[in-house]
């Protein structure tokens, strides 16, 4: 399914034993003087929407073409420097990320051909590598296929998604300047890297290869004069690229919709015979639409396999059968099978039904068999079942975590599976589909102890009524009286499911006595497209009320107090923080806000803005835009309230959210505020919407947050 990205932060690894909880928490700061930051003019700017009166002082800020205000952002990026600069224990925070981010890892290998394909971290190197070796060889075989590493010399350019042909002789991958969406694909041979082709326009690239490997369907996206970024998705198209020919004389396979809130996505199956046209609405409908590549009368035909309903549908095909995983009709989702050459809806067949209680999170056919994902209570479970649906068996996973799902090629029996979980680094298993035996293949080895911490999972009330499950992760000797300081992380939205996974920047906050919580906001994917659905459009709401719930429960029950809670989030889960300190700013000490939406009014006109439309509603419908005006952070920002502190995380060549958010809610927050606690600006160069790709620069941001938080809520690393 098409998500927005959640991973904000980047992963990292974990810490070595916890130092003991001090008798008594140390003294939040409770300086009176109120903090000085460069001065930012206002403008009485106004305009009447549907009647009513919008104030937006600070628009002169969304341009970032004017110099005034790349000097304005220059000024705020010092000034944030600077101040955190001045955080005690840095030098131990940076030490400690080193020793948690530059760690080995490997990733599962892909079969293409008689070739596996396969990434490696490696502790002494910025970005991780993808090598190949000739399958049954050792791991000293193994030649270099992409180096992210050698690309620049500053490490502005990254590597994106990686392609291989099915026979392994080829691959295309996406090159990226600082880490953007935006992308060109280089095609280039496996055994030597001689550059085939350069192929524009390939943000939502995706390559499906033919089996012969001599080209491949992709979705372009051109760049044409006249077409604002907000309406660029409706000019996507579906294209077929042949091996050495330019890139002008690609066929059109799909023309474009002219629709900016929609995506194309192209699939193609093993044996190249059925060509396959996803239409996604946003993150809550989808059509799907069929090609038989070996009938000459279908050649410039398009057959609907699901059209025009508000369902969600994912077809994989295999031996001339369709394989749809569906929550038509079944919010936790159900499989259905279907013939491809009759593929209308009534003659589809049952044969895995929905189940109350868990969610049906993916589907693959690895090993001649279904392969099938699941969440329950937001927790990972894996199953094999026949094609036909008959249950073979459950993998038993190490206790309770997060997998994705099993990989691996629909002919081959080798499969392998991921786990994790928030005290469990990255784990990857292999398995026989056909007998079951399963073996651990690698795992990520991070200077960690876990044993000090506790995992509970909790149920609370949410404003209306509705109990929402939340995972905390403590020392399992931390008192119950208000004194831990502890970080609320959310997304909500985008059908996103937050599961218990490793993230090991938090290992310093948790050693130096702080907690961890994460809250399955409504909004999300954990409890089934109903959950979605009653977090978006007039919905949103209940996703800052869950939020707002969260901290009164976590005070209430003496977890922590507001004087010691700060909320993190990011992109959407930036709109959450954004929302929580603007709509309860007592509840919250601190807050952490990265690459946001903020202007819910005017968030449409920027970035991929429009192919959010679905999810939010547009300020140009007026029901939507009294529902946004009234939750949307700039607008709530009130003059003369006490704010809690922000630090507030933006890249300058975000190109998926548009920056501008940012930078008016911090001119709108810094003018407002009667607090004396800080708000700052950090800003990231040569970095896109998922912050930049090197590990000094996760280590540098991990420093930035962390020492921000732990100053701001009297912790010492």
């Amino acid at each position: 399914m098409l998500v927005l990205l959640v991973g904000l932060l980047v992963w990292s690894a974990c810490a070595s034993g916890p130092e003991p909880l001090p008798a008594e928490p140390a003294p939040v700061s409770a300086s009176n003087a109120r903090p000085s930051w460069p001065s930012t003019r206002a403008e009485a700017v106004e305009e009447t929407l549907h009647g009513v009166v919008v104030r937006d002082p600070w628009r002169w800020l969304e341009d970032a073409s004017q110099p005034e205000v790349q000097a304005w952002m220059q000024a705020q990026n010092e000034h944030a420097r600077g101040e955190l600069a001045k955080r005690p224990g840095r030098e131990a925070l940076a030490r400690r990320f080193q020793e948690l981010f530059y760690v080995d890892s490997i990733s599962a290998p892909t079969r293409r051909g008689e070739r596996l394909f396969y990434t490696r971290r490696h502790a002494d190197r910025e970005k991780a590598i993808t090598y190949w070796r000739p399958v049954g060889s050792p791991e000293s075989a193994a030649q270099v296929l992409i180096d992210p590493n050698t690309l620049s010399a500053d490490g502005s350019v990254s590597v994106g998604q990686i392609t291989v042909s099915w026979d392994g002789r080829r691959f295309a991958y996406q090159e990226k300047v600082n880490n953007a969406d935006e992308s060109r694909l280089i095609i280039a041979e496996v055994e030597g890297g001689a550059r085939l082709d350069t192929l524009e326009g390939t943000k939502y690239a995706t390559p499906r290869w033919t089996p012969d490997g001599s080209g491949f369907y992709y979705v372009y996206l051109p760049d044409e004069p006249g077409v604002s970024v907000a309406d660029r998705p409706g000019t996507a198209e579906v294209r077929f690229h042949r091996i050495g020919a330019p890139q002008a004389e690609d066929a059109l396979i799909h023309a474009r919709t002219g629709n900016p809130q929609t995506f194309l996505g192209v699939g193609l199956s093993r044996d190249g015979r059925w060509l396959q046209v996803n239409v996604w609405h946003g993150w809550n409908r989808s059509d799907v639409y069929l090609r038989d590549l070996k009938d000459p009368a279908a050649a410039t035909t398009w057959t609907p396999v699901a059209s025009g309903q508000e369902a969600l549908y994912d077809v994989q095909i295999w031996e001339d059968r369709l394989y749809i995983l569906t929550n038509e009709g079944a919010p936790s989702w159900r499989v259905f099978t279907a013939d491809p050459r009759a593929p209308a809806r009534a003659g589809w067949r049952e044969i895995v039904p929905e189940q109350p209680g868990e969610v049906i999170d993916g589907l693959d056919i690895v090993g001649g068999r279904l392969a099938i994902t699941r969440l329950k209570d937001a927790t990972s479970g894996l199953e094999v079942r026949e094609l036909d649906g008959r249950f073979v068996r459950a993998l038993t996973l190490p206790t309770l975590g997060a997998s994705f799902g099993l990989t691996g090629n629909p002919e081959d029996d080798d499969a392998w599976f991921s786990f994790q979980s928030f005290t469990v680094p990255p784990q990857i298993y292999k398995t026989s589909v056909r007998s079951g035996e399963t073996t651990l293949w690698s795992e990520v080895r991070v200077p960690i102890d876990p044993s000090p911490y506790s995992v509970e999972q909790v149920r609370y009330p949410s404003k209306d009524g509705t109990l929402i499950s939340m995972f905390i992760v403590r020392r399992k000797d931390a008192p119950r009286d208000g004194s831990t300081p502890t970080l609320l992380y959310g997304y909500g939205g985008f059908s996103v499911s937050l599961r218990p996974t490793f993230r090991a920047s938090i290992y310093p906050w948790l050693e130096a006595g702080g907690a961890y919580a994460v809250p399955n906001l409504r909004g999300g994917g954990e409890y089934g497209e109903a959950w979605h659905q009653a977090g978006m459009l007039d919905r949103k709401q209940n996703v800052f009320d869950d939020l707002i719930a969260a901290a009164e429960f976590l005070s209430r029950e003496g977890y922590t107090s507001p004087e010691r809670l700060a909320i993190q989030g990011g992109s959407n889960g930036g709109l959450l923080v954004g929302a929580g300190m603007t709509q309860r700013p007592d509840l919250f000490r601190a807050v952490i806000c990265a690459v946001p939406l903020l202007d819910m009014v005017r968030y449409h006109r920027f970035g991929s803005g429009k192919t959010w439309i679905p999810e939010y509603g547009s300020a140009d419908d007026p029901e939507d835009f009294k529902t946004l005006l009234a939750y949307s952070p700039y607008h709530r920002v009130t003059p003369a309230t006490p704010y809690p502190a922000l630090l507030m995380l933006a890249a300058d060549s975000d190109d998926r959210v548009d920056p501008m958010h940012a930078r008016k809610f911090v001119a709108a927050v810094q003018a407002a505020t009667s607090s004396p606690h800080p708000v700052l600006l950090r800003v990231e160069a040569n970095a896109g919407h998922g912050g930049g790709d090197m590990i000094k620069k996760s280590v540098e941001e991990n420093v930035d947050v962390f020492s921000f938080l732990m100053g701001e809520l009297g912790l010492a690393p």
